[in-house]
């Protein structure tokens, strides 16, 4: 690679040279050292400014290398590891090499083979770069940092493109996408708003569920799901996604779920985050995660609005809340995985294993060798640890994490690199296993499939067993859950 100026700014200081970066780049022309004149095809212009956008600034190195610096998330320069930027004025058959030169992070999947996504206007569906294209290595240059550099060859002269650290996942899509849940009115699905964030972006509260459940004194087995309170962890946003699609589908185990369980989920924790381009924290600098034992209202407002949410089901005698589960992405480590809590009660602690396990039995990508059970001080503020102390005995909290880059199918070594719709497969199948949790397998057999309705017909009635009735098969109260310890999973993973 090119030697670099010796006048040029130096990075790799512990803020990443954050003070060299006040924003993102805007259409930057990135011109070779002494040109003067109009910009010609080939000077490269980049540009971040756009919804999710990272990318904070571009050095030119040679007529064929760039140093490029990801935008410190907003009030906080310690966390730089999400880009999202587009590159267009190239020339066809152009050579490039990109350094990301300022992650924040040593450990990275980029040494296991993991590679940037890339996309352009005439091939928009996302791609993995080659991995023989990627190479992840301490840089003499930067202070002996950690650098990502990869050689690209751009192919089509009139394209746009685009390159993420990961598949992007915006704001405005999931508004769009909970937009045209909402247009098919369905009566077991909806929608309100629990609050804004601070710069008045909406946070949404999705609740799935028949509607005889919602019914005053109607008793409640509530399932909590919350995701993107991390904003750069995009694929929890595709899981979660996943999970939404199967429990509105007319699938028969996503009817049976419905009829006895009460789904409320906060899919983005985080608008402004997302919204904004940053990996880990809201517009205020804020790692919201670490903010659960006393969210403030004006500071981390959405985080308030779902605490205060579920300590009022907390309260209600009426409601049972059994499981919290938050969704992240991680940046180590592969597969999906979950952490749990430890307690001093065993028995409460090997009940707690049972629905990974389960998991693990309907997911090819779920491991739970990987999965692990902590009480670390430095997560004491995450919501899985402190709801995992204010809730009784009988709930569980779990976070609930799948590997930004691949997943190994057990009794194999090959890494199966994760797709858009891999994650959404993921949350398919934990929703699904809900449905072995609570050994409901049985009604799945006994649902009929909805026949069109006639004219001047009503179809014939059929009424499931009660939630908490005496059924075998049904746990009739959070207690009855330990029974599930020894269940096996007789369906076919999707």
């Amino acid at each position: 690679m090119a030697e670099r100026s010796q006048t040029a700014p130096e990075a790799g200081n512990d803020t990443g040279n954050e003070d060299a970066i006040g924003g993102n780049v805007s259409k930057y022309i990135a011109l070779p050292n002494g040109y003067s004149g109009q910009p010609k095809k080939g000077h490269l212009t980049f540009d971040a400014c756009f919804e999710s956008g990272n990318l904070g600034r571009v050095d030119q190195v040679s007529e064929f290398e760039y140093d490029l610096f990801i935008r410190p998330d907003t009030c906080n320069p310690r966390f730089r590891v999400w880009f999202n930027f587009t590159v267009e004025n190239v020339k066809e058959s152009q050579r490039v090499i990109f350094n990301i030169v300022n992650f924040s992070k040593t450990k990275s999947l980029y040494r296991d083979g993991m590679a940037p996504m890339v996309k352009s206007t005439s091939r928009p569906k996302w791609q993995r770069l080659p991995p023989k294209n990627v190479y992840y290595y301490r840089c003499p240059d930067h202070r002996k940092n950690y650098v990502m550099s990869f050689a690209f060859c751009f192919d089509r002269e009139d394209d746009i493109y685009q390159f993420a650290y990961c598949y992007p996942y915006t704001y405005t899509r999931f508004q769009h996408y909970l937009d045209s849940l909402q247009k098919r009115n369905m009566d077991y699905f909806f929608r309100e708003q629990l609050g804004q964030s601070v710069q008045q972006r909406q946070l949404d509260l999705l609740t799935i569920t028949s509607p005889e459940n919602l019914r005053e004194g109607t008793e409640k087995k509530v399932i909590f799901i919350t995701g993107r309170v991390h904003p750069g962890e995009t694929p929890s946003s595709f899981v979660c996604q996943g999970i939404i699609d199967f429990l509105v589908s007319q699938h028969p185990i996503a009817r049976v779920l419905r009829e006895h369980l009460v789904f409320k989920i906060a899919p983005m924790l985080n608008p402004d985050g997302v919204y904004l381009g940053n990996y880990r924290c809201s517009l205020m600098g804020f790692d919201l995660n670490r903010h659960w034992l006393d969210p403030s209202p004006w500071a981390h407002p959405t985080l308030h609005g779902v605490k205060q949410l579920i300590i009022k089901m907390y309260n209600d005698p009426k409601t049972s809340l059994e499981f919290y589960i938050d969704i992240h992405a991680h940046s180590t480590m592969m597969n999906g995985f979950m952490y749990g809590n430890i307690f001093e009660d065993e028995e409460r602690f090997q009940r707690q294993s049972i629905f990974p396990k389960l998991l693990c039995q309907n997911a090819e990508d779920f491991s739970y060798t990987s999965t692990s059970f902590n009480r670390d001080a430095v997560k004491a503020g995450t919501g899985r640890r402190f709801l995992g102390g204010l809730l009784d005995h009988t709930s569980y909290c779990y976070t609930l994490e799948v590997s930004f880059y691949s997943y190994i199918i057990g009794g194999t070594t090959a890494a199966v690199p994760y797709t858009e719709e891999a994650y959404m497969k993921l949350g398919r199948n934990v929703a699904r296993t809900f449905l072995d949790y609570y050994r409901l397998n049985p009604l799945v057999d006994r649902m009929t499939v909805p026949m069109p309705r006639l004219r001047k017909e009503n179809p014939p009635p059929y009424k499931h067993p009660s939630l908490r009735g005496s059924t075998n098969n049904v746990p009739s109260s959070k207690g009855d859950k330990k029974s599930s310890l020894n269940h096996k999973d007789p369906s076919t993973p999707f």
